[in-house]
C-alpha cells in the first residue's frame, strides 16, 4: 500500500487531472481487501479536522496550521504513519477536546508531508477503515484515544437492488460532471474505472457538495446499501440544483449578451452615421419635433403628432415597427396641413387661358368662369365637384390643366381606370407590412398645397374587386359636406379636402354608381364639328407634332382644304386623337424626306395627303343615293360620338313574316316590330294594300353586322324604310332622321342630338327629321353648327311619312 500511487484530490470537489502527476486516485478490489485485513491499533493519535470528513479509501490533502496538529503529524510520520482522523462538531473551536469531536472517524495513513513556503505543513493522507472512539486517553501534546473497529454490513454480490443503485450512482456522477463547470470532463474516466462498490460510494460521498454534518451521517451509516441509497438521494438533489443553476445562468447570460450586442451594434451604427454625415436617431426625433412646431395644424393633430413622436422615442431602433412609425411621422410632416396657394381671380386672364388651350367647349369654359366669379365674391366657398362627360379625345383631361393654370393652383391627375382596390383610395392600415397612404393623400403630399386642381380621370372605369369597391370609397372624397374630414386608414386622422377642386372625367355615365353620380355636377362635352377639328389641327395638333419631331412650321404646312380632307377622309370620331395620329404620319413623312435629302412639297397638297395616308377609308360615312327602295339614313349615338347608319328593308314572297339581321339588340328589334304592326294597322291610310303585307315576308337589315346596335332612336327610320319598300317609292334625297315610335303612332324624343347632327353634317345630309320635343336641344346648339341643315319637327308617324316619302317610284321598282 505504501508504494501505491494516488492523486491529490481536493476535499470538496474533484480537481483537474494532471497527466504528469506521480499519484493516481483509483483503488482496486484487491487493495480494498488488503486494507480491510489490516489490524486496527488499540491506541491512536487523533487529528481533528475543521471542515471535512475522510472516507475509507479516499485520498485528501490537509493543511495543518495548529501547533498540536503539526506536532502530531511530524511524530506519526516519523513512526508508524498511522493516525485517527475525526471531524469537529464546530469548526470554530480552536482547541478541540473530547466533547468537540465526533465519535466515528477514519483510520488514515500518511502518504506524504510537504513543507509549504508560507510555513504551513500540508499532509496527504489516505483513509483506511472506520473506527469508533472508545475513550480519550490524553489531550496533550495532542489528542490520543483508544479505538475500536466499526463493522460494515455489506450486501450479497448478487443483490440486484444494490447493483442497480451502484449503476445509478455511476450514471448520476457522470451527469453531474457534465453539468458542473468546475469539474473537468476527464473525471468521467475515473468514475467509469472504479471497480470497488464501497470505494465508489465513499469516493462520490467525499466529493459531493455536502455539509460536514451530512457527510458525517453518511460515514456513520453501518449499512453499505443504505449509505449508497442516501448518497444517491444527495446526488439527485445536487444534479437538480446544478441543472437549475445552469438554466438560470444561461438565461441571464443570453439576456446580457443580447443587450450588450444590440448596444454595441447601435453605438457602431451611430458612429458610422455620424462619420458619413448622417444623423443619429435622437437627432432625427429632435428634428421631427422642430418641424412639427412649424406646421399649421390644429390642436388635435398637434397632440396626436406629439404622442406618436414619443412612441417612436420609446421604440428600439432595430425593431421592425420603428421604420413604420418613422414613415408615418414623415408623412404627417410632409402633408401641407392648412397650407393653401393663393387663387388668382383675374377672370379675363382665366378666360384667355381657356380659349388659348381649347377651341370650342363653350359650356365648359362658361361654367368654370362662373365658378371663378362666385369664388371671387365668396372666398370661403367650398369647391364644387365637376364631371366632364363626353366621348374620348375631346379634351376632358387637358382642360383640368388649363383650369389649374387659370386659378394659379397646383395640378394633380390620377387615373382611376381599372382601379379595383378600395385601399388605393383610403390607404392601408399602417400595421400591415408595406402599408401606404391612399392615392388621394399621396397626391396632396406631392402637390404641397391643400387646394390643388385634382383631376380624377376615367371615373366611369372603376371596377369592383375582392378588395372592396373604390367607387364607394370616393363617395366621401367627392361630397363637399363630408370631405372636410376625409379619413385615410394610414393617416388615421381626418384631412380637409373641401378646398380641393375635383374635376372628374367620364365617357359613360351609365357605369357610374348612382350615389357617386349624384354628388357631381355633370357638364356634357360633345364632339367637334369638321370646322372645329380643322381649327384645332391648325392651332394645336400640327405645331405640337412638328415640335415633337424636331421640325418647324417652315418645314411643313397643311392648308385648310387639305386638313379638311384628312378630317373627313381618314377619321371618324368625336374627338381629335385619330386626327392627331394622321397629322403625325404627315410630319414623319416630311422628317424622312429631310433626313434623306429627298424632294417634297413644303405645302402639302391633296395628292400628298393621299400618297402618305393612302386612299380615304371613311367614305362610307357619306350619304348614299335614294335609287333603291327601303334604304333610309338613320342617326346614331356611339361612345366615340355621333354616326350615321343605313336601315335597309327588302320584300320577298311569303306569308308576312319579319326577319331582322345586323346584330341588333332587343330594343331595336322591338322598334322594327312596332313599325311593321303600325303599318299593318294603318295600311290604307299609308296607301299600302293589306294583301301585299300578308303575301310578302319582310327582312330588315342594318349594315356593319359585326357592330352591336341597340336603342329606340331608329324607330322612325325603320318605319320609313318599310313604307318605302311596300310602296316602292323613293325616300327624300339627303335626308336623315332619328326618333322613337309607339303603337299609337306617336314620335318620342331621343338623346345625343348634337353628336347626331355633327355626324349628319359629316355625311353631307341636308335635312333632318326630329321629334318636336327635341326642338329645345336644337335651340341650345350654336348656330354655326346648324348652318346648311333644315329641320322637320314631327310628333306623329304620318308626318314622318309625309316628309320622308316622295311620289317618285324607285329605279327598277317591283310590281307588288
Amino acid at each position: 500500500m505504501s508504494n501505491q500511487k494516488i492523486l491529490n484530490i481536493d476535499s470538496l470537489s474533484l480537481q483537474e487531472l494532471d497527466t504528469d502527476a506521480d499519484l493516481i486516485p483509483l483503488m482496486t478490489p484487491e487493495d480494498e481487501e488488503e486494507m480491510n485485513r489490516e489490524v486496527l491499533p488499540a491506541d491512536l493519535p487523533i487529528l481533528p479536522l475543521r471542515n471535512m470528513v475522510l472516507f475509507p479509501g479516499v485520498v485528501i490533502p490537509i493543511t495543518a496550521g495548529r501547533d498540536k496538529s503539526i506536532k502530531l503529524i511530524n511524530e506519526a510520520n516519523a513512526s508508524g504513519k498511522i493516525i485517527g482522523v475525526v471531524a469537529q462538531k464546530d469548526e470554530k473551536v480552536e482547541e478541540p477536546t473530547a466533547s468537540d469531536i465526533h465519535k466515528i472517524g477514519t483510520v488514515a495513513r500518511i502518504l506524504r508531508v510537504l513543507k509549504m513556503p508560507d510555513g504551513n505543513t500540508t499532509v496527504i493522507i489516505q483513509g483506511k477503515k472506520r473506527f469508533e472512539i472508545d475513550e480519550v486517553t490524553a489531550e496533550e501534546p495532542y489528542l490520543r484515544a483508544t479505538v475500536k473497529e466499526v463493522n460494515e454490513d455489506r450486501p450479497e454480490k448478487d443483490d440486484a437492488e444494490f447493483n442497480t443503485i451502484i449503476d445509478s450512482i455511476k450514471e448520476l456522477a457522470i451527469q453531474i460532471i457534465k453539468e458542473s463547470p468546475n469539474i473537468p470532463t476527464e473525471a468521467t474516466f475515473a468514475i467509469k474505472n472504479i471497480e470497488s462498490d464501497s470505494f465508489l460510494v465513499n469516493f462520490v460521498s467525499s466529493n459531493m457538495s455536502l455539509t460536514v454534518k451530512e457527510k458525517q451521517e453518511l460515514l456513520a451509516e453501518g449499512s453499505l446499501k443504505n449509505r449508497a441509497l442516501e448518497t444517491l438521494r444527495h446526488m439527485n438533489l445536487e444534479l437538480q440544483k446544478l441543472e437549475l443553476k445552469n438554466d438560470i445562468q444561461s438565461k441571464v447570460r443570453f439576456d446580457l449578451d443580447q443587450q450588450q450586442r444590440e448596444y454595441f451594434l447601435h453605438q457602431q451604427m451611430k458612429t458610422i452615421q455620424e462619420e458619413l454625415g448622417g444623423v443619429s436617431h435622437d437627432q432625427e426625433i429632435e428634428e421631427m419635433r422642430k418641424k412639427g412646431k412649424a406646421k399649421k395644424w390644429n390642436a388635435k393633430t398637434k397632440e396626436h403628432f406629439d404622442k406618436e413622436v414619443s412612441k417612436l422615442q420609446r421604440m428600439n431602433p432595430q425593431a421592425a415597427e420603428y421604420g413604420i412609425q418613422r414613415n408615418y411621422l414623415e408623412l404627417m410632416l410632409d402633408l401641407p396641413w392648412n397650407e393653401f396657394s393663393k387663387d388668382k381671380f383675374d377672370l379675363k386672364r382665366a378666360e384667355k387661358i381657356l380659349h388659348r388651350d381649347h377651341f370650342g367647349l363653350e359650356d365648359v369654359k362658361k361654367r368654370i368662369i362662373e365658378y371663378l366669379a362666385v369664388l371671387k365674391l365668396r372666398n370661403d366657398m367650398k369647391s364644387p365637384i365637376l364631371c366632364l362627360y363626353g366621348p374620348p379625345g375631346v379634351g376632358k383631361t387637358s382642360i383640368g390643366k388649363s383650369v389649374a393654370e387659370a386659378l394659379g393652383r397646383e395640378y394633380i391627375r390620377i387615373s382611376l381606370g381599372g382601379l379595383r382596390d378600395e385601399a388605393e383610395i383610403r390607404g392601408h392600415r399602417k400595421t400591415y407590412i408595406g402599408a401606404m397612404p391612399g392615392r388621394i393623400i399621396q397626391s396632396i403630399k406631392k402637390a404641397g398645397t391643400s387646394n390643388p386642381v385634382f383631376v380624377l380621370d376615367e371615373i366611369d372605369k372603376l371596377s369592383v374587386g375582392p378588395s372592396g369597391d373604390p367607387s364607394s370609397a370616393l363617395l366621401e372624397v367627392l361630397d363637399p359636406e363630408q370631405n372636410s374630414e376625409f379619413y385615410d386608414n394610414f393617416l388615421e386622422l381626418g384631412y380637409d379636402l373641401s378646398k380641393v377642386m375635383f374635376i372628374a372625367t367620364s365617357n359613360n355615365m351609365a357605369t357610374i354608381q348612382p350615389a357617386l353620380r349624384d354628388r357631381m355636377e355633370i357638364i356634357n362635352m360633345t364632339g367637334y364639328t369638321i370646322e372645329e377639328k380643322v381649327e384645332i389641327a391648325k392651332r394645336h395638333l400640327l405645331p405640337k407634332q412638328l415640335k415633337e419631331h424636331g421640325l418647324t412650321d417652315k418645314d411643313l404646312s397643311i392648308g385648310k382644304k387639305q386638313m379638311e380632307k384628312i378630317v373627313t377622309g381618314y377619321t371618324r370620331e368625336s374627338g381629335v386623337r385619330g386626327l392627331e395620329k394622321q397629322i403625325a404620319k404627315m410630319v414623319r413623312h416630311t422628317a424622312k424626306c429631310i433626313a434623306m435629302e429627298e424632294e417634297y412639297n413644303h405645302k402639302a397638297t391633296e395628292a400628298d395627303v393621299i400618297e402618305v395616308l393612302g386612299s380615304p377609308r371613311m367614305e362610307r360615312d357619306k350619304y348614299e343615293n335614294n335609287e333603291v327602295a327601303g334604304v333610309v339614313t338613320g342617326l346614331a349615338w356611339t361612345s366615340v360620338g355621333g354616326d350615321i347608319l343605313f336601315i335597309e328593308s327588302l320584300l320577298s314572297k311569303g306569308k308576312g313574316a319579319l326577319t331582322m339581321t345586323g346584330n341588333l339588340g332587343n330594343v331595336m328589334k322591338e322598334s322594327a316590330t312596332i313599325a311593321l304592326e303600325y303599318i299593318k294597322a294603318n295600311a290604307e291610310l299609308l296607301g299600302i294594300s293589306p294583301e301585299v303585307i300578308s303575301n310578302y315576308n319582310v327582312h330588315i337589315h342594318v349594315p356593319e353586322g359585326a357592330t352591336p346596335k341597340d336603342g329606340p332612336s331608329a324607330g322612325i327610320a325603320m318605319l320609313t324604310s318599310l313604307v318605302s319598300s311596300f310602296t316602292q317609292k323613293r325616300v327624300k334625297k339627303n335626308l336623315a332622321m332619328t326618333g322613337e315610335i309607339t303603337l299609337r303612332g306617336r314620335v318620342l324624343p331621343v338623346g345625343g342630338i348634337k353628336e347626331k347632327i355633327l355626324a349628319a353634317k359629316r355625311a353631307g345630309i341636308k335635312e333632318i327629321i326630329l321629334c318636336d320635343e327635341n326642338r329645345r336641344d336644337i335651340e341650345e346648339i350654336k348656330q354655326e353648327y346648324l348652318q346648311g341643315l333644315t329641320f322637320h319637327y314631327v310628333s306623329e308617324m304620318q308626318e314622318v311619312v309625309k316628309h320622308a316619302i316622295t311620289d317618285q317610284k324607285v329605279k327598277n321598282a317591283k310590281t307588288l
